[in-house]
């Protein structure tokens, strides 16, 4: 599975459709329908023909996030404000202090100033300590790729 890497692809801003549910007849018609490259760790399913696929080898997140940026020549994100929602996948909205105040804990509504919400999940999202572990866990990984 690449629930994982599809969350982070996603937090970079890149559309990714992830839907364990899903089998591989079903994955092919979704990824041919909506002209979609495949990212799979199984062999046997990137061998269908006509269809874009990338065959995710590394066993490590950060060298999955790799491979697909330098695989499909991808520029990393670096903007939250062109994030998505890591877990329905929708284009994050920003929303204004006094919404975002009846949505977040008081102390969130306290320290923070800047909130981005999911119009269709409606989970709301802000620069906290997580934000930050994120931010320094990229940061680490476009080092590594600089040297």
């Amino acid at each position: 599975m690449l629930g994982t890497l599809a969350k982070w692809l996603r937090i970079l801003g890149y559309d990714t459709y992830f839907d364990p549910a899903l089998g591989d007849h079903q994955l092919v018609r979704l990824a041919r329908a909506d002209s979609r490259i495949l990212l799979t760790r199984d062999r046997e399913l990137a061998r269908r023909r006509g269809l874009a696929v990338l065959l995710i080898r590394g066993d490590r997140l950060d060298d999955q996030i790799r491979e697909v940026l330098e695989e499909l020549d991808l520029e990393p994100n670096r903007s939250p404000e062109n994030s998505r929602c890591p877990v329905c996948n929708e284009a994050l909205l920003a929303i204004d202090h006094d919404t975002a105040r009846s949505l977040v804990p008081p102390y969130v509504a306290q320290t923070q100033q800047s909130f981005r919400q999911c119009p269709a999940c409606g989970r709301v999202y802000w620069r906290g300590t997580h934000w930050q572990h994120m931010a320094e866990h990229l940061a680490r990984l476009w080092a590594e790729d600089a040297t």
